[in-house]
């Protein structure tokens, strides 16, 4: 059976858990990173950090995070390091250490299939996550839901482990906890996330350059697609939901480009971060279809007696109580008063 952490951060099962992981850091011979599909900040700060601590005890590895932007994020210490594709001749059989950031689901990696069928007794898996858990598939699960993100998990893991925190491991640590937290204004902020936040800036974080590279970054297209995400905003007075949808054609007229799904990728998350500012309503419904017929979802909620994650999950989706998604098949039907989800 996988060995789980799913507990208050400072008893003396999750420093066990911690230097557990660590041991298994040490002793690997090749190790793979992995991230989601689609990495944000917070996942590649993740990846970030744990190649500083790969490239720190002198390990060989690979790190991964299918789809990566290779342009948004190059301000993140290592980013140029991580791979957005498999390269040729990849084989799972080569690792003898995996180490999962940021994934509450399996299929979240790419990586599913090889996943499932790697060799148990070989290939050890870790998973540090700040996600509920939708499914168990690592061998050592370090699983916060109770912190604001991947990066604050990974703080305790290098404080209890001793690990010394220099420049580069401070900027990415504040950037994954600055942007995972909506500049520290979601209700996951906590006086421990503001105080590691302070303490990275002794270490010599920048804030200004993160601010600069994860706030006032914004193009022109991304402008027009915070409009027309506004423009199409309608309230469900019958949930009292707020609920905006970006259909496929109707963000082709506005980005002229043949990666779409990259584009609008891009600013996604900023968009339902805008759309949630409204008040008077319980939630907030963000809808966007895919190139491939898919159509996304971002919920959010600052009701402190709603659950969003429980209307995602029906869905097949996840994540936390106040920020949920869902990805299915399916498409968005204009109606004379509204929208329609087809799916």
């Amino acid at each position: 059976m996988p060995t789980v952490g799913h507990f208050k951060y400072m008893n003396e099962e999750y420093l066990n858990y911690c230097q557990k992981a660590y041991q298994k850091i040490l002793i690997a011979n090749k190790i793979l990173i992995v991230s989601h599909l689609h990495p944000d900040v917070d996942a590649l700060s993740s990846i970030g950090i744990m190649i500083e601590l790969a490239e720190s005890l002198d390990k060989n590895y690979l790190a991964y995070a299918q789809d990566k932007d290779d342009l948004i994020f190059d301000f993140l210490p290592h980013a140029e390091r991580v791979h957005a594709k498999l390269p040729l001749g990849f084989s799972f059989n080569d690792y003898d250490l995996i180490i999962i950031l940021d994934c509450g689901a399996i299929n979240r990696t790419g990586l599913t299939e090889a996943l499932h069928n790697r060799n148990k007794k070989n290939v050890y898996v870790i998973e540090f996550d700040h996600h509920p858990p939708v499914d168990h598939f690592a061998d050592l699960e370090i699983r916060l839901p109770e912190l604001a993100s991947a990066t604050e998990v990974l703080y305790h893991f290098l404080k209890i482990n001793q690990i010394v925190i220099n420049k580069n491991l401070a900027n990415l640590l504040l950037s994954g906890i600055m942007t995972d937290t909506g500049n520290f204004l979601y209700p996951s902020t906590s006086e421990d996330t503001i105080n590691i936040a302070s303490e990275m800036l002794r270490f010599g974080a920048q804030l200004p350059k993160i601010f600069q590279n994860t706030v006032q970054n914004k193009n022109l297209a991304s402008m027009r697609l915070l409009g027309l995400a506004l423009k199409n905003l309608k309230i469900n007075l019958e949930y009292n939901l707020a609920v905006s949808v970006l259909a496929k054609e109707e963000v082709k007229e506005i980005i002229q480009t043949l990666d779409l799904d990259e584009a609008i990728n891009d600013i996604f998350g900023d968009i339902i971060a805008f759309l949630s500012n409204l008040g008077g309503v319980k939630g907030v419904l963000l809808l966007c279809e895919e190139s491939d017929g898919r159509v996304k979802a971002n919920l959010r909620t600052a009701d402190p007696n709603m659950d969003i994650s429980r209307l995602a999950q029906i869905f097949g989706g996840g994540g936390h109580p106040k920020a949920s998604g869902f990805l299915v098949l399916g498409k968005i039907v204009k109606k004379d008063n509204g929208w329609e989800f087809d799916y």
